[in-house]
Protein backbone atom coordinates (compact mmCIF):
# COMPACT_ATOMS: atom_id res chain seq x y z
CA UNK A 1 0.00 0.00 0.00
CA UNK A 2 2.70 2.21 0.95
CA UNK A 3 4.43 1.62 -2.55
CA UNK A 4 1.56 2.31 -4.34
CA UNK A 5 1.21 6.00 -2.48
CA UNK A 6 5.11 6.38 -3.55
CA UNK A 7 4.18 6.02 -7.02
CA UNK A 8 1.52 8.07 -7.21
CA UNK A 9 3.23 11.12 -5.99
CA UNK A 10 6.04 10.45 -8.00
CA UNK A 11 3.62 11.00 -10.89
CA UNK A 12 2.39 13.78 -9.57
CA UNK A 13 5.71 15.52 -9.32
CA UNK A 14 6.29 15.04 -12.82
CA UNK A 15 2.96 15.78 -13.70
CA UNK A 16 4.07 19.73 -11.90
CA UNK A 17 7.39 19.14 -13.16
CA UNK A 18 6.06 18.88 -17.05
CA UNK A 19 3.53 21.71 -17.00
CA UNK A 20 6.38 23.93 -15.47
CA UNK A 21 8.43 23.49 -18.77
CA UNK A 22 5.37 24.50 -20.82
CA UNK A 23 6.35 27.52 -23.21
CA UNK A 24 3.95 30.63 -22.63
CA UNK A 25 1.40 31.33 -25.65
CA UNK A 26 3.57 34.33 -26.47
CA UNK A 27 6.59 32.10 -27.32
CA UNK A 28 4.45 29.72 -29.02
CA UNK A 29 2.77 32.88 -31.59
CA UNK A 30 6.83 34.03 -31.71
CA UNK A 31 7.36 30.48 -33.34
CA UNK A 32 4.48 30.49 -35.28
CA UNK A 33 5.08 34.12 -36.55
CA UNK A 34 8.72 33.35 -37.50
CA UNK A 35 7.70 30.05 -39.53
CA UNK A 36 5.01 31.82 -41.47
CA UNK A 37 7.46 34.97 -42.07
CA UNK A 38 10.41 31.87 -42.87
CA UNK A 39 7.79 30.39 -45.42
CA UNK A 40 6.66 33.63 -47.35
CA UNK A 41 8.15 36.35 -49.19
CA UNK A 42 10.76 37.48 -46.71
CA UNK A 43 13.27 34.60 -47.35
CA UNK A 44 14.15 36.42 -50.83
CA UNK A 45 12.77 39.67 -50.36
CA UNK A 46 14.15 40.78 -46.83
CA UNK A 47 16.20 38.58 -45.40
CA UNK A 48 18.13 40.91 -43.73
CA UNK A 49 14.49 41.63 -41.49
CA UNK A 50 14.37 38.01 -41.02
CA UNK A 51 17.57 37.36 -39.58
CA UNK A 52 16.77 40.10 -37.03
CA UNK A 53 13.33 38.10 -36.73
CA UNK A 54 15.28 34.77 -35.70
CA UNK A 55 17.71 36.45 -33.40
CA UNK A 56 14.88 38.05 -31.31
CA UNK A 57 13.09 34.48 -31.37
CA UNK A 58 16.14 32.48 -30.18
CA UNK A 59 16.75 35.47 -27.43
CA UNK A 60 13.47 34.78 -26.43
CA UNK A 61 14.05 30.76 -26.64
CA UNK A 62 16.59 31.19 -24.17
CA UNK A 63 14.93 33.22 -21.90
CA UNK A 64 12.73 30.16 -21.41
CA UNK A 65 15.03 27.70 -21.42
CA UNK A 66 17.29 29.70 -18.83
CA UNK A 67 14.14 30.31 -16.39
CA UNK A 68 10.85 29.16 -17.86
CA UNK A 69 8.72 31.32 -15.50
CA UNK A 70 10.84 34.39 -15.95
CA UNK A 71 8.56 37.61 -17.59
CA UNK A 72 11.35 38.37 -19.99
CA UNK A 73 10.34 35.35 -21.90
CA UNK A 74 7.17 36.70 -22.66
CA UNK A 75 8.25 40.29 -23.51
CA UNK A 76 11.54 38.55 -25.34
CA UNK A 77 8.43 37.06 -27.12
CA UNK A 78 6.48 39.84 -28.06
CA UNK A 79 9.78 41.77 -29.83
CA UNK A 80 10.03 38.21 -31.69
CA UNK A 81 6.72 38.41 -32.57
CA UNK A 82 6.89 42.05 -34.08
CA UNK A 83 10.31 41.36 -35.41
CA UNK A 84 8.82 38.39 -37.69
CA UNK A 85 5.89 40.63 -38.49
CA UNK A 86 7.86 43.67 -39.82
CA UNK A 87 10.17 41.31 -41.54
CA UNK A 88 6.99 39.87 -43.55
CA UNK A 89 5.50 43.17 -44.08
CA UNK A 90 8.32 44.59 -45.38
CA UNK A 91 8.89 41.68 -47.59
CA UNK A 92 4.95 41.94 -49.08
CA UNK A 93 5.39 45.83 -49.70
CA UNK A 94 9.07 45.18 -51.54
CA UNK A 95 7.15 42.28 -53.88
CA UNK A 96 4.45 44.44 -54.56
CA UNK A 97 6.76 47.51 -55.37
CA UNK A 98 8.21 45.39 -57.76
CA UNK A 99 5.28 44.20 -59.28
CA UNK A 100 4.55 47.31 -59.54
CA UNK A 101 7.34 48.69 -61.14
CA UNK A 102 7.72 45.95 -63.50
CA UNK A 103 3.98 46.57 -64.47
CA UNK A 104 4.79 50.12 -65.17
CA UNK A 105 8.12 49.19 -67.04
CA UNK A 106 5.45 46.38 -69.01
CA UNK A 107 3.11 49.78 -69.79
CA UNK A 108 6.04 51.84 -70.82
CA UNK A 109 7.05 49.16 -73.47
CA UNK A 110 3.62 48.90 -74.66
CA UNK A 111 3.18 52.53 -74.72
CA UNK A 112 6.34 52.74 -76.77
CA UNK A 113 5.34 49.39 -79.03
CA UNK A 114 2.18 51.59 -79.89
CA UNK A 115 3.57 54.92 -80.71
CA UNK A 116 6.53 53.34 -82.76
CA UNK A 117 3.43 51.11 -84.37
CA UNK A 118 1.76 54.17 -84.89
CA UNK A 119 4.17 56.02 -86.77
CA UNK A 120 4.75 53.09 -89.00
CA UNK A 121 1.32 52.81 -89.67
CA UNK A 122 1.67 57.08 -90.34
CA UNK A 123 4.83 56.35 -92.19
CA UNK A 124 3.69 53.33 -94.45
CA UNK A 125 0.26 55.26 -95.02
CA UNK A 126 1.85 58.40 -96.11
CA UNK A 127 4.55 56.65 -98.46
CA UNK A 128 0.88 55.04 -99.80
CA UNK A 129 -0.79 57.94 -100.28
CA UNK A 130 2.48 59.70 -101.98
CA UNK A 131 1.89 56.59 -104.62
CA UNK A 132 -1.30 56.85 -105.44
CA UNK A 133 -0.67 60.49 -105.96
CA UNK A 134 1.70 59.87 -107.93
CA UNK A 135 -0.02 56.87 -109.70
CA UNK A 136 -3.26 59.74 -110.11
CA UNK A 137 -1.15 62.34 -111.51
CA UNK A 138 1.02 59.91 -114.18
CA UNK A 139 -3.09 58.30 -114.92
CA UNK A 140 -3.85 61.82 -115.16
CA UNK A 141 -1.18 63.35 -117.42
CA UNK A 142 -1.39 59.70 -119.54
CA UNK A 143 -5.62 60.58 -119.69
CA UNK A 144 -4.81 63.99 -121.14
CA UNK A 145 -2.03 63.26 -123.35
CA UNK A 146 -4.69 60.35 -124.93
CA UNK A 147 -7.16 62.97 -125.58
CA UNK A 148 -4.97 65.52 -126.84
CA UNK A 149 -4.00 62.71 -128.99
CA UNK A 150 -7.41 61.51 -129.78
CA UNK A 151 -8.25 65.62 -130.68
CA UNK A 152 -5.44 65.66 -133.22
CA UNK A 153 -6.67 62.31 -134.80
CA UNK A 154 -9.65 63.70 -134.82
CA UNK A 155 -9.04 67.06 -136.35
CA UNK A 156 -6.49 65.41 -138.86
CA UNK A 157 -8.91 62.76 -140.11
CA UNK A 158 -11.54 66.09 -140.43
CA UNK A 159 -9.21 66.95 -143.13
CA UNK A 160 -9.22 64.55 -145.52
CA UNK A 161 -12.97 63.23 -144.96
CA UNK A 162 -16.18 63.26 -143.39
CA UNK A 163 -16.41 62.94 -139.37
CA UNK A 164 -19.47 62.13 -137.45
CA UNK A 165 -20.47 60.84 -133.88
CA UNK A 166 -23.00 58.53 -134.29
CA UNK A 167 -24.37 55.72 -131.61
CA UNK A 168 -22.46 53.14 -133.18
CA UNK A 169 -19.55 55.33 -132.66
CA UNK A 170 -16.80 57.69 -134.81
CA UNK A 171 -18.23 57.72 -139.18
CA UNK A 172 -15.20 58.30 -140.91
CA UNK A 173 -17.05 58.70 -144.75
CA UNK A 174 -14.53 58.66 -147.87
CA UNK A 175 -16.12 59.30 -151.45
CA UNK A 176 -15.88 56.11 -154.09
CA UNK A 177 -14.96 58.27 -156.52
CA UNK A 178 -12.07 59.76 -154.49
CA UNK A 179 -10.68 56.18 -153.70
CA UNK A 180 -11.71 53.85 -156.29
CA UNK A 181 -12.10 53.91 -160.14
CA UNK A 182 -15.98 53.81 -161.70
CA UNK A 183 -17.18 50.19 -160.83
CA UNK A 184 -13.59 48.90 -159.78
CA UNK A 185 -12.31 48.14 -156.72
CA UNK A 186 -9.16 48.63 -157.24
CA UNK A 187 -7.39 51.60 -154.86
CA UNK A 188 -6.57 54.50 -156.72
CA UNK A 189 -3.00 56.16 -156.48
CA UNK A 190 -4.33 59.00 -154.27
CA UNK A 191 -6.59 57.00 -152.54
CA UNK A 192 -4.00 55.25 -150.86
CA UNK A 193 -2.09 58.39 -149.79
CA UNK A 194 -5.96 59.39 -148.07
CA UNK A 195 -6.00 56.04 -146.21
CA UNK A 196 -2.36 56.21 -145.11
CA UNK A 197 -3.50 59.19 -143.37
CA UNK A 198 -6.77 57.76 -142.14
CA UNK A 199 -4.41 54.59 -140.23
CA UNK A 200 -2.16 57.29 -138.93
CA UNK A 201 -5.05 58.74 -137.55
CA UNK A 202 -6.62 55.77 -136.11
CA UNK A 203 -3.26 54.53 -134.93
CA UNK A 204 -2.87 57.58 -132.98
CA UNK A 205 -6.26 58.40 -131.77
CA UNK A 206 -8.61 55.06 -131.38
CA UNK A 207 -5.40 52.77 -130.64
CA UNK A 208 -7.60 49.83 -129.58
CA UNK A 209 -11.09 50.53 -130.65
CA UNK A 210 -12.22 47.73 -133.04
CA UNK A 211 -13.40 49.20 -136.54
CA UNK A 212 -15.85 48.01 -139.33
CA UNK A 213 -15.35 48.86 -142.72
CA UNK A 214 -18.61 49.38 -144.62
CA UNK A 215 -18.83 49.64 -149.00
CA UNK A 216 -21.63 50.80 -150.44
CA UNK A 217 -22.77 51.33 -153.86
CA UNK A 218 -25.44 53.03 -156.11
CA UNK A 219 -28.31 51.47 -156.79
CA UNK A 220 -27.71 50.97 -160.94
CA UNK A 221 -27.14 47.56 -162.26
CA UNK A 222 -27.98 44.18 -160.47
CA UNK A 223 -28.20 44.53 -156.45
CA UNK A 224 -25.61 40.97 -156.56
CA UNK A 225 -23.11 42.58 -158.48
CA UNK A 226 -23.27 45.85 -156.23
CA UNK A 227 -23.14 43.72 -152.96
CA UNK A 228 -20.00 42.09 -154.52
CA UNK A 229 -18.60 45.03 -155.56
CA UNK A 230 -18.78 46.68 -152.03
CA UNK A 231 -17.54 43.91 -150.33
CA UNK A 232 -14.54 43.98 -152.53
CA UNK A 233 -13.90 47.78 -151.98
CA UNK A 234 -14.35 47.19 -148.24
CA UNK A 235 -11.88 44.33 -148.20
CA UNK A 236 -9.48 46.93 -150.36
CA UNK A 237 -9.58 49.68 -148.00
CA UNK A 238 -8.49 46.98 -144.86
CA UNK A 239 -5.88 46.19 -147.00
CA UNK A 240 -4.39 49.56 -147.21
CA UNK A 241 -4.65 50.38 -143.39
CA UNK A 242 -3.61 47.08 -142.70
CA UNK A 243 -0.23 47.61 -144.85
CA UNK A 244 -0.04 50.99 -142.61
CA UNK A 245 0.34 49.25 -139.64
CA UNK A 246 -3.46 49.02 -137.98
CA UNK A 247 -4.05 45.40 -136.43
CA UNK A 248 -5.89 43.63 -138.64
CA UNK A 249 -7.68 41.35 -135.96
CA UNK A 250 -9.27 45.00 -135.47
CA UNK A 251 -11.18 45.27 -138.67
CA UNK A 252 -13.95 43.61 -140.02
CA UNK A 253 -15.75 44.44 -143.56
CA UNK A 254 -18.89 43.98 -145.09
CA UNK A 255 -20.26 44.86 -148.06
CA UNK A 256 -23.50 46.76 -147.88
CA UNK A 257 -24.27 47.89 -151.38
CA UNK A 258 -27.31 49.70 -152.54
CA UNK A 259 -29.08 48.96 -149.21
CA UNK A 260 -28.09 51.92 -146.97
CA UNK A 261 -28.26 55.35 -149.12
CA UNK A 262 -27.82 58.10 -147.65
CA UNK A 263 -29.21 60.57 -151.00
CA UNK A 264 -31.61 60.02 -153.75
CA UNK A 265 -30.78 57.34 -156.26
CA UNK A 266 -32.53 58.98 -159.28
CA UNK A 267 -29.77 61.82 -159.74
CA UNK A 268 -26.19 62.07 -160.20
CA UNK A 269 -25.44 63.73 -157.42
CA UNK A 270 -27.27 61.36 -155.13
CA UNK A 271 -25.62 58.51 -156.76
CA UNK A 272 -21.86 59.79 -156.17
CA UNK A 273 -23.34 60.15 -152.90
CA UNK A 274 -24.34 56.84 -151.97
CA UNK A 275 -20.68 55.79 -153.94
CA UNK A 276 -18.64 55.65 -150.63
CA UNK A 277 -16.75 54.00 -147.95
CA UNK A 278 -17.28 54.20 -144.40
CA UNK A 279 -15.24 53.31 -141.70
CA UNK A 280 -16.62 53.08 -138.18
CA UNK A 281 -14.88 53.44 -135.25
CA UNK A 282 -16.60 51.55 -132.06
CA UNK A 283 -16.44 53.50 -128.78
CA UNK A 284 -13.87 52.46 -126.37
CA UNK A 285 -14.54 49.82 -124.24
CA UNK A 286 -12.12 51.45 -120.77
Amino acid sequence: MRKTNISIASLALLAVACGANLPPKELVDARAAYQAAAKGPAAQQTPADLHVAKQALDQAERSFNDDSDSPQTKDFSYVAIRKAQLAEATARASLAQKEREAAEREAQNLQGDALRQARNDLANTKSSLEKTQDQLAREKAAREAAEKQAAQAMADLQKIASVKQESRGMVITLSGSVLFPSNESNLLPGAMVKLNEVADALIKGNPDSNITIEGHTDSQGQRSYNMELGQKRADAVKTQLVARGVAADRIKTVGVGPDRPIADNKTAEGRANNRRVEIIVEPSKH
